[in-house]
């Protein structure tokens, strides 16, 4: 626990608890000024400071340990939950080629085969219209090089050294694999995901 009078103090500590996202603080402006200085980034994953995620409680972790039991059947379930996803979509518009042994995806990872920014904009309106949740670069806000925490630390533009995580900053998406997802649901965001144009 930490008590404060200090507001500058409060608004980091709110962000530290929290992977240092700046989308925790609860000032406005502060928000904002993130968002205006860092216009490439996706304001919900903005990360102020390198942190940790301090947000669960003893509840939580009670929890956590009590769904194990179920963890081989979750794997299995998510492993076949991609291989329809991956089977569907559309390989002439997104990447499909991912390497799968061994892996447990808890998300579907779409990715443009080219960029094209006016193909964004139309398949974030319909994930957003079939009501879609999505996150833009992928889980943790892409290019984590971008990063404010990282300024000083990394050479500047030292994030164009990696074109492939670059292409998946502005041109990918993670939706979430939940277990019990239904097929009809699987195929029914493949079709959606297909029909833009």
């Amino acid at each position: 626990m930490v008590c404060t009078d200090d507001d500058e103090v409060y608004q980091q500590i709110r962000m530290l608890r929290s992977h240092g996202m700046v989308r925790e603080a609860n000032d406005l402006s502060l928000r904002e000024s993130y968002q205006q200085a860092y216009p490439a980034l996706n304001p919900d994953f903005i990360f102020a400071y390198p942190a940790y995620n301090m947000r669960n409680t003893e509840i939580g972790g009670i929890l956590g340990r009590s769904q194990l039991k179920r963890l081989d059947a979750n794997v299995q379930r998510r492993t076949d939950n991609l291989m329809r996803f991956l089977k569907q979509i559309d390989s002439s518009k997104y990447f499909t080629d991912f390497k799968l042994e061994g892996s447990s995806n808890y998300a579907f990872n779409l990715i443009l085969n080219e960029p094209d920014d006016g193909f964004v904009v139309r398949l974030m309106a319909a994930m957003r219209e079939a009501g879609v949740e999505f996150r833009r670069g992928s889980a943790g806000g892409g290019n984590q090089l971008r990063q404010p925490y990282l300024q000083g630390i990394v050479p500047e533009n030292f994030y164009l050294q990696f074109p492939n995580v670059e292409h998946v900053h502005f041109y990918g998406f993670y939706i979430g694999n939940f277990p019990d997802l239904q097929d009809w649901e699987i195929d029914d965001l493949c079709r959606i995901l297909n029909s833009v144009k």
